[in-house]
């Protein structure tokens, strides 16, 4: 986890007098923390509700999610990691998931730095 989302965590974790459990609660509609865990309907309408106010458009969680693993795998994240972060059973999925084709133009055997070898 980065140390500026900790932060955001445990500063969200004090201000709401959260010691134990759940991090993410329900908050009513008076602003209130609630005892239980949000709900992912409630992660639903955070999302969508806080996308909308900024102009974001029509913007989900699965939308975010998928951002996540993209981002990840962008930034050369090991495939394996981006799996076990979206909870894939099989790397296949997490593969589909990401829409990876091979690339032929830059494939695997041209970085084995061999070249001129004579083996």
């Amino acid at each position: 986890m980065p140390s500026w989302a900790k932060t955001a965590l445990d500063g969200w974790a004090t201000a709401a007098g959260i010691s134990t459990g759940a991090v993410l609660r329900r908050v009513d509609k008076a602003g209130r923390v609630g005892p239980g865990p949000i709900t992912p309907q409630g992660v639903f309408e955070a999302v969508v509700g806080y996308a909308r106010k900024a102009g974001l458009g029509k913007i989900t969680p699965h939308d975010l999610r998928r951002t996540f693993a993209k981002l990840a795998h962008f930034g050369r994240a090991p495939l394996e990691q981006i799996q076990i972060s979206l909870g894939h059973a099989s790397i296949q999925t997490t593969e589909r998931y990401l829409g990876l084709k091979q690339n032929l133009h830059d494939t695997p055997c041209d970085r084995l730095g061999l070249a001129g070898w004579e083996g």
